[in-house]
């Protein structure tokens, strides 16, 4: 049992470190051109905001690790835990709330500020806004803790009678109780009058994470039930889309002229809106118009990394094509394979979670069976999983920000990500990070039963007063499922076309 304890506190010690460097190393990969050497507030955020998240997603397989440590034990006090996880689990969700909800937003609106100003004034800006944004949280906060911060636990009231110890039990199924008085102690026989509500005090970090959770799990069930769909069949519809052949040099030049066009176009709308900030006149009207430009911008963009992929240059034109054709193929392996986890996704929610008494465990046993072949195999199947929803979150929030105006976009592009567009997608993931725990420890109970994330994410959570009926009639799963659906009946209807910009700029048929 030692042996296994410092062997988890190794592992534990040993993937954080890892997470650390690999994070470093998206950043400098990612980060536009334009960052290098500056902006060194908003890099340490976003290399410390996805730690945070990718440690806490990995947690919940450390959870369950935990627990093993004691399953030889009569019951769970029986033993010592290597690990304090309900502690962990709620200090890393406290850094998480105050990661999301104050430092993003402040490193937001001072990397976002107007550079003419100075470092001082873009910093007092920037912390207006977060103090008041403070302010406003805490106020919320402290009035829901106040009114509605209980717990209501449903309970039934079961006594029996005494007898001297006997010699033999004569226990049946008409009569479970020891003694002959007219009590009840079998929870099976026993009559509706006995159950009550029990209700106690959450404390203030639980209701603060519960908080988190149901804003991050609206967000979740949007952006992760459209990704779940659009995540493997984007990639399979661009298979489908993809440049079939070399064009000639005559329609690389009629090509390139259209979208030389395009670029003017925007710059002039660029420079008019750039104009209009600069007289302070910054209404709904121009926000719109700027979302727009910016969508607008990312299309354009794709058309030119496509016009490139069609006609390659230079000397090794030859092996660039080749390079493209294993690239789509690649992706197509890729959607292929991540169909068929949403589809497992898909399946286990229905099966598991929807259908009332469950139809089977299915990805429960499966993760069990294999913990059975090897002990860490079942762990990293769950964790895979896991990561895989905030992927689809991703994907969902890029593909909905492609289509609704309302929603700002911020891709994230290799080489040419800028930090706003790092921290946005940082805050994102962090807040669904919660959600993602949540889903999963509930969707994985019967695997991550006995854990510390159980009594955060399964009795507490699903007990408060007020949000419990969500996760009682189970809107979010329900929500999820039918987003899901009608992203993929979309992608049938219309994934084979080819995407093209909403406005003028468009690319030449």
């Amino acid at each position: 049992m030692g042996d296994f304890n410092l062997a988890l506190v190794i592992v534990a010690i040993v993937v954080c470190v890892l997470v650390f460097i690999f994070n470093i190393y998206l950043l400098i990969n990612y980060q536009h051109p334009d960052d290098v050497n500056q902006a060194y507030f908003p890099k340490f955020v976003v290399v410390l905001g996805l730690s945070i998240a990718a440690i806490s997603i990995l947690m919940l397989p450390a959870d369950v690790a935990n627990r093993q440590a004691c399953r030889h034990a009569i019951y769970n006090g029986a033993c010592k835990l290597t690990l304090p996880m309900k502690d962990l689990w709620l200090a890393v969700y406290i850094a998480d709330a105050i990661l999301v909800f104050f430092v993003i937003p402040f490193a937001m609106f001072y990397y976002e500020g107007d550079q003419d100003k100075s470092v001082g004034k873009r910093i007092k800006s920037a912390l207006w806004w977060v103090i008041t944004t403070a302010i406003v949280c805490a106020l919320v906060l402290g009035i829901l803790y106040g009114l509605v911060g209980k717990v209501d636990f449903t309970v039934r009231h079961l006594s029996s009678g005494t007898a001297s110890f006997p010699s033999s039990w004569d226990f049946s199924s008409g009569q479970p109780c020891v003694g002959n008085g007219v009590r009840q102690c079998s929870a099976y026989s026993a009559s509706p009058s006995s159950e009550t509500t029990w209700s106690m005090r959450a404390t203030f970090p639980e209701y603060v994470v519960a908080l988190a959770t149901i804003v991050g799990s609206v967000l979740f069930t949007i952006f992760g039930g459209v990704g779940i769909a659009c995540l493997p069949l984007g990639l399979i519809f661009s298979f489908i889309r993809r440049p079939k052949a070399v064009i000639t040099r005559s329609q690389y030049i009629k090509e390139a002229t259209e979208l030389g066009k395009k670029a003017r176009e925007m710059k002039k709308a660029a420079d008019a809106l750039h104009q209009e900030e600069r007289s302070g006149s910054k209404g709904r009207k121009w926000r719109k118009n700027v979302k727009a430009v910016e969508k607008e911008l990312l299309l354009l963009e794709d058309d030119v990394k496509a016009l490139e992929e069609m006609y390659p240059q230079g000397e090794k034109a030859e092996a660039a094509w080749a390079m493209t054709v294993l690239g789509y193929l690649a992706k197509f392996v890729l959607g292929i394979l991540g169909l068929i986890v949403s589809v497992a996704w898909v399946a286990h929610i229905i099966i598991y979670l929807l259908i009332r008494p469950p139809l089977s465990a299915f990805l429960n046993e499966v993760f069990i069976k294999l913990d059975d072949v090897w002990g860490l195999l079942g762990t990293a199947a769950f964790a895979f999983f896991c990561f895989y929803l905030l992927l689809a979150v991703i994907a969902g929030a890029m593909m909905l920000g492609l289509r609704l105006v309302f929603i700002t976009i911020h891709p994230m592009k290799w080489g040419a990500t800028l930090m706003n567009s790092f921290l946005f997608n940082v805050g994102l993931i962090l807040l669904c990070s919660i959600s993602v725990i949540q889903f999963c420890a509930t969707a994985f109970a019967y695997y991550a039963q006995a854990t510390a994330a159980q009594e955060i994410f399964g009795h507490t959570l699903q007990s408060l007063r007020g949000i419990k009926y969500l996760y009682k009639y189970n809107v979010f799963q329900i929500a999820f499922i039918v987003l899901a659906g009608l992203t993929f009946v979309y992608y049938l209807a219309f994934g084979w076309r080819r995407k093209k910009p909403s406005g003028r700029f468009q690319l030449s048929s």
